[in-house]
């Protein structure tokens, strides 16, 4: 166990949500409100929004981030308790994942770069299906591929909108990405790939104007695209903190089984 002394400052970001307002205002009495740029950890109140948010906020800086669940949706969240925290963070396992660049091209020939914890998504912009062409390492694998989008998941994305769309759970530890199809049309047996983590994957738009695409990170997002870069950013660390037993490896394991 890591010495409690060490996250004696601790900061308290909370969402909007009424609840995580009240554990905010609550915690922060009880165990004093550090500077965000000052902090041994942060702790985040709310749901998986709320994680994701924190994330991307501290993207660079290596705190780590602790979360509570105060919100709908809490994966990626510890459970709510106000006791013993500097024991439990502490205690806490940590999580070290990387996010996905994303480096976009639109129709005007603008660039466009964000980054994504969960998922690179590219959706069809309006009642027509999509057409993609796609390349991995510079070698074209698809050369067309009619759906109403793609997305290219993280091992940690992939039990969010991946698993949705009936993509494969990846082991948080898998050097590997899960590129997923959204309802394709052709090839109607095409059900995605697994790539190596290192893989470069190139996205072309075809038929851009008539048949216009989004590309979204995460909740950034930009429109009538027309190329589409995504690599893992392993320059960036981001650290997680959950309580033992609870980590990201096991409640993944645990989504398989349907628990």
């Amino acid at each position: 166990m890591t010495d409690p002394k060490r996250f004696e400052r601790i900061a308290f970001l909370a969402s909007q949500a009424e609840d995580a307002r009240a554990a905010q205002e609550s915690l922060t009495a009880k165990y004093g409100q550090a500077p965000l740029e000052e902090a041994d950890v942060v702790v985040a109140l709310g749901g998986d929004g709320m994680m994701l948010q924190t994330l991307h906020e501290g993207m660079g800086q290596r705190v780590p981030i602790y979360g509570m669940n105060r919100g709908s949706v809490g994966f990626l969240m510890n459970e709510y308790s106000e006791d013993d925290l500097p024991e439990r963070l502490a205690a806490a396992e940590r999580t070290v994942i990387h996010p996905l660049t994303m480096r976009a091209r639109d129709r005007n020939g603008r660039i466009h770069v964000a980054k994504a914890i969960n998922e690179v998504a590219l959706w069809r912009q309006s009642y027509q299906a999509a057409k993609f062409r796609i390349e991995v390492d510079g070698k074209p694998r698809l050369a067309e591929l009619v759906c109403d989008g793609v997305l290219v998941a993280t091992p940690a994305g992939s039990t969010a909108y991946n698993l949705s769309a009936h993509g494969p759970l990846l082991p948080l530890a898998s050097p590997l990405l899960a590129m997923t199809p959204i309802s394709p049309f052709r090839p109607r047996r095409w059900r995605g790939a697994l790539l190596p983590d290192r893989a470069a994957v190139a996205i072309d738009v075809l038929e851009d104007e008539k048949r216009p695409v989004a590309a979204v990170a995460d909740n950034t997002e930009f429109r009538d695209v027309k190329r589409v870069e995504i690599a893992l950013d392993r320059k960036t660390d981001l650290v997680m903190l959950h309580d033992p037993g609870h980590g990201l490896d096991e409640r993944i394991l645990a989504e398989q089984f349907g628990w």
